[in-house]
């Protein structure tokens, strides 16, 4: 068997989980790009990569609720996290003006994020594809050249791709936050506010069920820094609820809340503590 990959990501080179990669790893970090986001999850349980980089949320188009879903569904330890700034541009090969342009490819988050852009160009139609840089690779191997794409400058770079237009998001202050996962747990500790714990767990569908399951967490004055919900499978208007809080899952004003979460959860299990990001 071949040495598995330091870490798998979803997109083509040039991704922005390429570079959150790097962050999060090193610049010699051997890593495999992935089709799906569901494959980076299948790979890493399978061992081929020690670990996986995968988006969970972005300040413009919300939270990235499949990753939600997976991060239930695989026995996958997060141990890391990381905050990228995600500013986006229109790719074309080149030779070819903006003005020529009637298709733009791109993830649809992607695209979501520049509908000003797009509201400015009526001509444009937006194509959604799996990835960013995927839609610049795709479109460099031919093809009309009335069509461009929506990804980074690496990914221009990367590919041999030309920016027409830069800077194209709704807005300046873009960011994603992503998590590094993985089978094991390799994090010492160094501080309780250096570190967040995100936990998932679910309660009965009672008056004052989610008030009762946060309480703990209240009366130990424990900081909650993200509450998502998911709805659970199989059982309609019922939910996941996925929590970040900040601090360890063995410091003992934690530990007594989340005892107490579980004694009156259907279901709790916590997903990884892990030092929180704080900027370079």
């Amino acid at each position: 068997m071949s040495q598995a990959y330091d870490a798998a990501f979803q997109g083509s080179r040039g991704a922005f989980s390429e570079d959150a990669s790097y962050q999060l790893l090193s610049k010699e970090a051997r890593l495999l790009p992935c089709d799906r986001l569901e494959d980076v999850f299948e790979v890493v349980s399978a061992g081929r990569a020690r670990c996986g980089v995968v988006p969970i949320e972005n300040t413009l188009a919300g939270s990235i609720h499949r990753c939600y879903d997976l991060l239930n569904e695989h026995e996958l330890k997060i141990i890391g996290e990381t905050i990228c700034r995600i500013e986006h541009a229109l790719i074309a090969r080149p030779g070819v003006e903006l003005k020529q342009i009637r298709k733009a490819m791109s993830h649809p988050v992607a695209l979501a994020q520049c509908e000003n852009f797009f509201r400015q160009h009526p001509e444009i139609e937006q194509v959604s594809v799996f990835d960013t840089a995927g839609a610049v690779e795709n479109m460099m191997r031919g093809g009309p050249n009335d069509c461009a794409a929506v990804a980074s400058r690496r990914a221009a770079e990367v590919y041999g791709g030309v920016v027409l237009a830069a800077g194209i998001q709704d807005h300046a202050e873009n960011y994603t936050r992503f998590l590094l996962i993985t089978p094991g747990r390799d994090v010492t500790p160094e501080g309780s506010s250096d570190f967040k714990t995100t936990l998932v767990f679910r309660i009965a569908n009672l008056p004052g069920g989610l008030y009762q399951a946060l309480r703990p967490f209240a009366e130990r004055r424990i900081d909650l820094s993200k509450l998502e919900s998911r709805p659970v499978r199989g059982a309609p208007f019922e939910y996941l609820f996925y929590l970040d809080l900040i601090g360890c899952d063995d410091q003992a004003r934690i530990t007594g809340a989340l005892d107490e979460l579980s004694r009156m959860a259907a279901s709790m299990r916590v997903l990884g503590s892990y030092r929180r990001f704080k900027g370079k």
